[in-house]
């Protein structure tokens, strides 16, 4: 992954208008998301519609189309992208439930951590409807686990990013899970 300060220059010579900067700042992060991505579609079944280059393509067409947005810098990319990766997961989630689908298709988890959702099925959407809940009480967890968990960073990498301490992503991150799990596996009451 390119350093803070190029990827920062990169980004604002990209928002002035110079294309060729999104040329240079395509490899300067292409491989740390592609990584991420290959984590979350590494369980698919072959031959599934949504392979991890084309995730990271289809993020990079999204990026294209924003490119009128101020990313203050390094950390502000990194997180703006990961929200975008939440976002194509979503929408995947929802054209494969829109779509008939065989009752034996096999469960793909987001992450180990959140191994209750599943990333091809509705469990995504109630996921995105939870993160959106829980932004309405602290942004900074949904944004904590939209870099751990869309955007592959590690604990010290989401800190860093955020300008917190590793202990406020861990406690951030115990916090969220719980709520998340307790918040998308209650019953409703009959």
């Amino acid at each position: 992954m390119g350093s803070e300060g190029e990827i920062t220059i990169l980004l604002e010579q990209w928002r002035a208008g110079d294309a060729a900067a999104f040329d240079r700042l395509v490899p300067a992060v292409y491989n740390h998301l592609h990584e991420v991505a290959s984590s979350y579609l590494v369980s698919e079944r072959p031959g599934h519609t949504l392979q991890a280059t084309g995730l990271v393509h289809e993020l990079f067409l999204r990026l294209i189309e924003t490119q009128a947005v101020t990313y203050h810098d390094r950390s502000h990319f990194f997180t703006f992208a990961a929200s975008v990766m939440r976002r194509i997961l979503v929408d995947y989630a929802r054209r494969s439930k829109s779509q008939k689908r065989g009752d034996g298709a096999q469960r793909v988890p987001l992450a180990e951590g959140l191994a209750w959702v599943d990333v091809q099925s509705a469990d995504m959407l109630d996921l995105d409807a939870a993160l959106d809940e829980l932004a309405g009480l602290d942004e900074v967890k949904v944004q904590i686990l939209e870099l751990r968990y869309f955007l592959g960073a590690t604990g010290e990498e989401a800190a860093e990013v955020l300008g917190v301490s590793k202990s406020t992503v861990d406690r951030a991150m115990r916090f969220s899970i719980t709520w998340l799990h307790h918040r998308l596996t209650q019953r409703p009451e009959e």
